[in-house]
């Protein structure tokens, strides 16, 4: 099994559908700059262009405010300031971007920096063959930034995370790297509130977390330049 790309994307998000797409993003951007809800923005802009609900899920995630942008830009961390730290990881929201990334599934490059995906989860995990694979780049690239240990919080409601668990502690003994898992019932409420440098994308955490750094659009620009990065800013 891959986190590849879903059987209709290929026709969803094809060069011919690019303009709707990247004028949808604007419009959704445009709303939100003005106070508008996003649940009820998202459902303007995407009646206006008939997208369908997959496509209405790649501008969702692409769009934030402007002055979103401006916050999560003030509390990132870059990779030099990460030495001797520990970097706390949004377990599932990191492994999902990269997983989809290295299968050739859409990978969003979004209005604030980060790398999102389209992949869902929806409650239960199954390890894929890019699993592996993800979590040593994932340990190869925090081990040269110097980072003394990775924690990894993880949804302990979500199906078979105490076998991820096992699989990251084992790459992470096989390799002599220093990770710690915990599985937790709100990962996000912990990322949100610790003093701790986190890794994640998700914008809810971002919008409440201390410091923040940018490690699965690292990892995609500097690993897996074969990575089909979709942007819908409209060109310049």
């Amino acid at each position: 099994m891959h986190r590849g790309p879903a059987p209709q994307d290929g026709r969803l998000f094809a060069a011919r559908q690019l303009p709707a797409l990247r004028a949808a993003a604007a419009d959704l951007c445009w709303l939100l700059d003005r106070g508008y809800a996003a649940r009820s923005a998202i459902e303007l802009v995407g009646n206006r262009h008939t997208l369908a609900s997959r496509q209405r899920m790649a501008v969702s995630r692409f769009a934030c405010s402007g002055e979103e942008v401006g916050q999560r830009r003030q509390s990132l961390v870059e990779p030099d300031q990460l030495w001797g730290r520990e970097l706390w990881l949004d377990g599932y929201n990191v492994l999902t971007i990269l997983e989809s990334a290295l299968a050739g599934g859409i990978v969003l490059l979004c209005r604030d920096g980060c790398c999102r995906d389209i992949a869902g989860i929806h409650g239960r995990y199954r390890q894929v063959s890019e699993t592996v694979p993800v979590l040593r780049l994932i340990g190869e690239t925090a081990s040269a930034w110097g980072v003394s240990c990775c924690r990894w919080w993880l949804d302990q409601p979500v199906s078979n995370s105490g076998r991820l668990k096992a699989a990251i502690l084992e790459v992470a003994a096989d390799a002599g790297w220093k990770m710690e898992v915990d599985l937790t019932f709100s990962p996000d409420h912990v990322l949100s509130h610790t003093d701790q440098v986190i890794a994640t994308s998700d914008g809810i955490v971002l919008d409440r977390c201390q410091r923040w750094t940018n490690l699965a659009r690292f990892i995609i620009s500097n690993r897996l330049p074969q990575t089909q990065l979709l942007d819908l800013s409209l060109p310049p």
